[in-house]
């Protein structure tokens, strides 16, 4: 499995703060996704909410279907970068940019039979063509964070079986499932299971079964010939094509964060060291999970404990605590581990904080510098 030594990423002249992406890893995700569809017979879609960086598009292009995403944009990213399929499916879509987005989609997916019925005569002038799709909530909740959970007691996402309408099903092709967070074959079953016990007679009337994204295709223990019978038997019973969104998938294990220590403060209770990113600006899933990013050199126990705090004013902006093998010092490189997925499309520029430089490490080991943000992008995007 190719990625970047830790001893190589400390000892490359980089800016900083800088997301860094390895471009090696990316392509092995990839063919992991590859692997599923070639051996499956589904079809393996990026989803580009995880992480749209076009920059590194030509690295994924040739092992995936296309692309899947919620709106306007990322449609139009995915049909002018990829070229191939663009699968959509967002919680409402606005009359003014709908047919918009239908020249960009190969097929849409409604989140409520309220907007089929009020979009589908616009599709039937504008793209007849079209492959359309009804979100389902098979009330499975699997994920182990509810803000992630879409099946949660109160989700807005997916008609439940309660809500079913058969009688407005013409034109509708496809079902579009998405329950999974960061999570492996065992939780895809209980899903299928109840999504069977709920809409298995609706399932021999549809073409396709999207089963969304949250899959952990490319981890290492991920136990991909599950998947495989998984989707095998759902093809095989209703004589559908299975189709597979993962996001994280692609970038995972992908991408650091490079920044540096700017102080070192001690109040009496807690040692931070204080770095030129921000939880809050460059890490907010940190925060909103929470969770603690993996580090660089960091320990499971040591006498030099410090907290990581970030720049903007927030109180909460910081992690920790960290345990390092000798006292941090100012200016020392700190290099936060899988910081691809998920992060880069979140940052923001709160309290004026800059943005990180994207850096890509290429398949020769040359750094490319894909984008530095200035104090243009800040003044422009509000």
């Amino acid at each position: 499995m190719a990625t970047l030594s830790d001893d190589l990423l400390l000892s490359l002249d980089l800016p900083s703060p800088a997301f860094v992406l390895d471009s090696d890893r990316l392509v092995y995700n990839a063919k992991c996704l590859e692997k599923v569809q070639s051996e499956s017979g589904c079809s393996v879609l990026f989803a580009l909410k995880a992480f749209s960086c076009a920059a590194t598009f030509d690295l994924i292009r040739p092992y995936v279907s296309g692309v899947a995403g919620s709106g306007v944009f990322d449609a139009r990213l995915g049909a002018e970068h990829f070229g191939k399929d663009v699968h959509v499916c967002g919680p409402a879509y606005s009359t003014t940019s709908f047919s918009e987005l239908l020249g960009y989609s190969s097929a849409i997916s409604f989140n409520s039979f309220q907007q089929w019925k009020q979009f589908r005569s616009v599709i039937r002038k504008e793209k007849p063509d079209l492959h359309c799709g009804i979100r389902v909530n098979p009330e499975s909740p699997v994920a182990s964070v509810a803000l992630y959970d879409p099946c949660g007691p109160c989700s807005r996402l997916g008609v439940t079986q309660a809500f079913w309408e058969p009688d407005e099903v013409e034109g509708i092709s496809g079902l579009h499932v998405h329950a999974l967070c960061e999570q492996y074959p065992s939780s895809l079953r209980s899903v299928v299971a109840k999504l069977e016990e709920n809409f298995g007679d609706i399932l021999y009337q549809m073409a396709w079964l999207n089963l969304g994204g949250g899959h952990l295709i490319s981890e290492p223990d991920y136990p991909v010939s599950e998947l495989i019978e998984i989707i095998s038997g759902l093809q095989k019973k209703y004589k559908l094509k299975v189709i597979l969104e993962p996001g994280e998938a692609i970038a995972r294990h992908a991408g650091y964060l490079v920044t540096t220590v700017l102080d070192i403060v001690d109040n009496g209770n807690a040692k931070t060291a204080v770095l030129d990113t921000s939880f809050t600006c460059h890490m907010p899933d940190v925060l909103e999970m929470p969770y603690k990013p993996a580090v660089i050199g960091a320990l499971s126990d040591s006498p030099y404990t410090y907290l990581l705090g970030g720049m903007s004013c927030l109180a909460g902006d910081y992690a920790g605590p960290y345990f390092f093998p000798k006292p941090l010092e100012i200016g020392q490189r700190i290099i936060f581990k899988d910081m691809a997925h998920y992060t880069m499309v979140k940052t923001n520029t709160f309290n004026g904080v800059p943005l990180p430089d994207i850096v890509l490490i290429e398949p020769d080991g040359r750094l490319k510098n894909i984008r530095h943000f200035g104090y243009g992008d800040f003044l422009n995007r509000l």
